[in-house]
């Protein structure tokens, strides 16, 4: 059995795939970046198995977290989706959603991405942590906060810093598997 990072446990075959598949994995794809930009925003104050159970409840509810589609929401939309029992039903995470649609349609518009501005506050690169243990790992960064700061100015929602640096861990801005981790090395291929 390969070692994991310990938040990953083993008994739990949704939280094993999404650590074996996906966490830590550099993202450049701007479907992916809303869903998951989506997906933190949701987690806050609950736990990440429940956003993970919830995830092809928020697609469908969601247009397949396609921007265009999702920032052309009405508010008579929102209600409907404010009814989708497969979603966590919290009326600002809901909206927050259609906001960040309209602010990625905006900077798309500007001639920018999701992507270019994320990746932005690496510098284009993962940042590559060696933490031997969880309790290492940072709630937020410099980055985070930064970046938290520049999304907020421009009309996104839900993007505290702890969102931010969860969605950097999760999109692969860093490498926060723990070293003695198999994705650990895996992830910086």
């Amino acid at each position: 059995m390969p070692q994991r990072c310990t938040w990953a446990p083993l008994d739990d075959p949704v939280y094993l795939a999404y650590h074996d598949v996906e966490w830590g994995v550099p993202v450049h794809d701007e479907t992916r970046l809303f869903e998951m930009l989506t997906l933190e925003g949701a987690q806050a104050g609950l736990s990440w198995r429940t956003i993970l159970l919830k995830r092809e409840g928020y697609r469908s509810a969601f247009s397949g977290f396609d921007p265009t589609a999702v920032a052309r929401f009405s508010s008579r939309r929102v209600e409907q989706v404010l009814q989708d029992p497969r979603i966590v039903r919290n009326r600002l995470k809901v909206e927050s959603t259609v906001a960040n649609a309209r602010a990625i349609v905006a900077l798309w518009r500007a001639g920018s991405s999701l992507d270019e501005l994320l990746w932005s506050f690496v510098d284009g690169s993962p940042i590559r942590n060696r933490w031997r243990a969880l309790d290492q790992l940072p709630a937020e960064t410099a980055e985070s906060r930064a970046m938290s700061k520049e999304l907020k100015r421009l009309d996104f929602r839900f993007v505290g810093p702890t969102v931010c640096y969860s969605l950097m861990q999760a999109c692969g801005l860093v490498n926060d598997h723990l070293v003695s981790c198999f994705r650990y090395r895996e992830v910086q291929m």
